[in-house]
C-alpha cells in the first residue's frame, strides 16, 4: 500500500488572517446522486467532511454562538441539501455545500469532502475534495475564472443560482 501524502488542515497560504476551523466530519447520509443510470434510481450513501475557516471569532472573547459557525446548524443545512438537491456530480456537490458555507454562514475559507464509500468492490472510496475561498480573500485568478464560468452558464442559457 502506498503511504498517504500527508494533508494540510489549514488554508494554504492565501489568508492574510489566522483562522479557525469549525468543522464536520464523516457526516453521513442517503441521497441520489450519480450520472449512470443504476445511481439515479435509489439512494446511496455519502460521506461528508467539511471544515469552514473564520477569522479568529469574537466567540473565542464572548462565548457565543452567535459570535461564531453553528456547525449544528451547518448540519441541518447539509441534511436538508442532501434531501433536497438534484445534483448529478459529487464536485457540484461539494460546490454547492462550499457556497453555502461562505454564503450563508461567513466562512473565509471552506474545504469540502465528498465520498461514496464503496462504490467499487475492490475499492474503499471515491470522491472529491474542493478547497475554497471567500470572494473578498480569492485571487485574481479565482474571480476571473469564477466570473468566465458564470458566463459561460449564462451564454449556456443557464442561470446561476437560479431554481
Amino acid at each position: 500500500m502506498l503511504p498517504r501524502p500527508a494533508q494540510s488542515v489549514a488554508p494554504q497560504a492565501q489568508a492574510a488572517e489566522p483562522l479557525d476551523l469549525i468543522f464536520i466530519e464523516g457526516l453521513t447520509g442517503n441521497t441520489v446522486i450519480g450520472i449512470h443510470d443504476s445511481e439515479l434510481h435509489r439512494p446511496q450513501p455519502l460521506v461528508i467532511d467539511l471544515h469552514a475557516g473564520v477569522p479568529r471569532p469574537r466567540a473565542c472573547d464572548s462565548d457565543r454562538i452567535a459570535d461564531t459557525i453553528d456547525y449544528s446548524v451547518v448540519h441541518q443545512r447539509v441534511r436538508r441539501l442532501l434531501r433536497e438537491h438534484r445534483l448529478q456530480l459529487l464536485e457540484a456537490f461539494a460546490e454547492t455545500i462550499a457556497d453555502i458555507l461562505i454564503g450563508e454562514f461567513g466562512a473565509r475559507w471552506v474545504r469540502v469532502k465528498v465520498v461514496k464509500p464503496r462504490k467499487f468492490d475492490d475499492v474503499q472510496a471515491v470522491g472529491v475534495q474542493i478547497e475554497r475561498f471567500a470572494p473578498d480573500v480569492e485571487s485574481e485568478t479565482g474571480r476571473a475564472h469564477r466570473a468566465a464560468t458564470v458566463l459561460h452558464l449564462i451564454g449556456a442559457g443557464m442561470v446561476p443560482g437560479a431554481k
